[in-house]
């Protein structure tokens, strides 16, 4: 390729805006940019110059209280402030350069209950000044929709009522901790757009999984979009609510101011191992991503990843906006991170892919009652993410006896691959329900038009209880949503459900490592660049006791990346606790230091203005899913003042 074409290229890639960025130096949106590229254009801190990288400071969002929920929180930084979010539906300012608490938000009672929160909105009123023209918004366990003044921390007295919404409005009957808001909800066009968490697997008429519009300036009701209801965009009137059990949408929208469309990825209708009660409204949007009319809720386009999901692959990534060139043309698309392993590249315009899918036969024999959908796309235009087709072979313990224990179980099991069908004998899932790539996502370089990938390798091992057998057993629904390691009832259904990860009693998984991994793709040519493990078992080991052996066999990982325009990925996740800085260019690793929980949250960076150093932060708040120790940590890293 000559240096014409390369710069012809180049110049059709930054012609087509893929969404609003914040300003240099600065992270208005939980991925920097409504396109959700998780890219930073600074170049302080590079893979020469990061060797240097120091703790600044360290903010304690539970004032050394013990952690009681995961802080998976990625800030915003917006002129000299950070804004966060805890998992006790606080909000809290911070001074970018010193960590020091500006305010602190507190919601009134109820403000007991908990729940992720992986962010809050930013939004500047146009044409505004005085009280609440900068506004942060965050949303509550309670399912409260809140603003609060950006300078000060106090509520916005003219939006909603005395500064909140009540998202409960149109629900139904919401029992504790079986909805709530755990994303930041995506702004465009003056409107803030939110779906909502809904608890797995506990009956077939669970909250509803519309989403809706309200006016970031008065908070009032704009539209919903309820996948029961096609056409109708009001509020449910007196006595009625928004369609219960349908797809609802968990993770981290995108947005095209240019095109007017927010980016939906949505889930499965509840419950998630059986679907022969849903209805064809919540099949088409079932596992999908949808693209929505911002000014009318309407759906302008779909495209499911999965037909007729019955293995709980919700679509868990934020998409990313980005431009590809395509037949020497740059084509606006929407890359599509999920649970399977596929990414899906599509026409963000149209929902068409813009990289080749096929439909490939499935594996077949539904539990009774139930069906499965005879093909399934397969993104083979793109890298897969899928790991291999499991084998005996495959299995894996740290002793001969838990290998042996892991071979049995292995042939017990029904396995055919990839989406194997849900059965009362015992079923492996692989990918399971980390993925392949879970909410983490991924990030893009659209200058380079390189990609970074953090996925991972980790089957489930799973049942169907027969009805007459889980009520013998005592399983119902529970009260207040999930119970840890305990079978969850599908009530509604002809079964229960158990399911968890494929390990060992030594608490190890039963295939060979590795288990994390990053990736970085070329987006030009659809090719891997390069693959390392991610993490090393210092902090893992049998029955959850650290090895403390610095071996790199890549690791579980929850979390996201960020790739600058310096060449560095950083990156935490993984469950060794450490945080990495990654040579974009190569893949190795370049700097790293140990938190003191793991970093199971997207890092974020930015410019003070008071020194002019790039910083980069995290919040390390560990994740009980991987053994990781709970903390309440923002830690913050810059080079010295010289």
């Amino acid at each position: 390729m000559n240096i014409l074409h390369r710069a012809a290229i180049l110049a059709l890639l930054i012609s087509i805006p893929a969404g609003a960025a914040a300003q240099d130096g600065e992270w208005h949106h939980y991925g920097n940019d409504q396109a959700g590229t998780r890219y930073s254009p600074l170049t302080q801190l590079t893979p020469e110059t990061v060797q240097g990288l120091k703790p600044v400071w360290t903010f304690r969002t539970g004032a050394g209280q013990p952690a009681k929920s995961h802080l998976q929180v990625t800030p915003l930084m917006v002129g000299d402030s950070l804004y966060v979010c805890t998992p006790d539906n606080q909000v809290i300012s911070l001074d970018a350069e010193t960590g020091a608490q500006r305010w602190r938000y507190t919601p009134p009672p109820p403000n007991d209950r908990r729940r992720t929160c992986r962010g809050v909105t930013y939004y500047k009123v146009p044409d505004s000044a005085g009280e609440c023209a900068e506004r942060i918004y965050t949303s509550t366990a309670d399912a409260r929709l809140i603003a609060l003044d950006a300078r000060t921390g106090a509520l916005c007295p003219g939006f909603g009522v005395n500064g909140s919404v009540d998202l409960k409005a149109g629900m139904g009957t919401v029992r504790p901790n079986y909805y709530f808001v755990t994303s930041a909800p995506a702004l465009i066009r003056g409107k803030l757009v939110l779906g909502g968490w809904v608890a797995d697997n506990q009956h077939v008429n669970e909250p509803p999984g519309v989403v809706r519009a309200y006016d970031a300036v008065t908070g009032q009701f704009a539209w919903a979009w309820d996948p029961g209801r096609p056409g109708v965009h009001t509020e449910p009137g007196p006595g009625e609510t928004y369609t219960l059990g349908t797809p609802n949408s968990w993770a981290p929208m995108s947005a095209d101011e240019e095109l007017g469309l927010v980016y939906v990825p949505t889930g499965n209708a509840t419950p998630d191992y059986w679907g022969a009660h849903r209805t064809p409204e919540s099949e088409e949007y079932t596992s999908a991503l949808v693209a929505l009319d911002a000014a009318t809720g309407e759906p302008r386009w779909s495209y499911r990843t999965v037909h007729h999901d019955v293995w709980d692959y919700d679509v868990a990534s934020q998409p990313t906006l980005t431009d590809m060139v395509v037949g020497g043309r740059a084509v606006p698309v929407v890359i599509q991170p999920t649970k399977r392993g596929q990414l899906f590249v599509l026409d963000r315009r149209t929902g068409k892919p813009v990289t080749k899918v096929v439909e490939r036969p499935a594996p077949q024999g539904a539990a009774p009652g139930d069906w499965l959908a005879p093909t399934q796309p397969f993104s083979v235009g793109m890298p897969s993410f899928a790991g291999e087709t499991l084998t005996e072979r495959d299995m894996w313990g740290i002793t001969p006896f838990d290998q042996l224990w892991c071979r049995i179980k292995f042939k017990l099991a029904r396995y055919d691959g990839t989406l194997t069908p849900p059965s009362v004998k015992p079923f492996i899932t692989s990918p399971g329900y980390l993925g392949g790539m879970d909410w983490g996502g991924v990030s893009v370089d659209p200058e380079r038009q390189v990609m970074i990938v953090n996925w991972s390798r980790m089957p489930n091992y799973s049942n169907l209880i027969p009805r007459a057998e889980a009520d013998a057993m005592g399983i119902k629904p529970g009260p207040e949503g999930i119970v840890p390691r305990k079978p969850s009832a599908q009530g509604g259904t002809p079964f229960a459900i158990r399911t968890g990860a494929f390990l060992s009693p030594l608490g190890v998984p039963c295939i060979a490592p590795p288990y994390g991994l990053i990736t970085a793709v070329d987006l030009k040519t659809r090719e891997v660049l390069w693959t390392r493990r991610l993490g090393t078992a210092k902090e893992n080991g049998p029955f959850g006791i650290p090895s403390m052996v610095p071996l790199t066999m890549g690791v579980p990982a929850i979390g996201g990346s960020v790739v600058t325009k310096g060449g560095l990925i950083f990156i935490g996740a993984s469950m060794d606790r450490m945080f990495r800085a990654i040579d974009r260019r190569t893949g190795e690793v370049v700097w790293e230091d140990r938190l003191p929980a793991g970093g199971h949250a997207t890092p974020m960076t930015y410019i003070s203005p008071k020194s002019g150093r790039q910083f980069v932060v995290i919040a390390a708040g560990g994740h009980l899913g991987l053994a990781s120790p709970l903390g309440d940590y923002l830690i913050a890293y810059a080079l010295p003042r010289n």
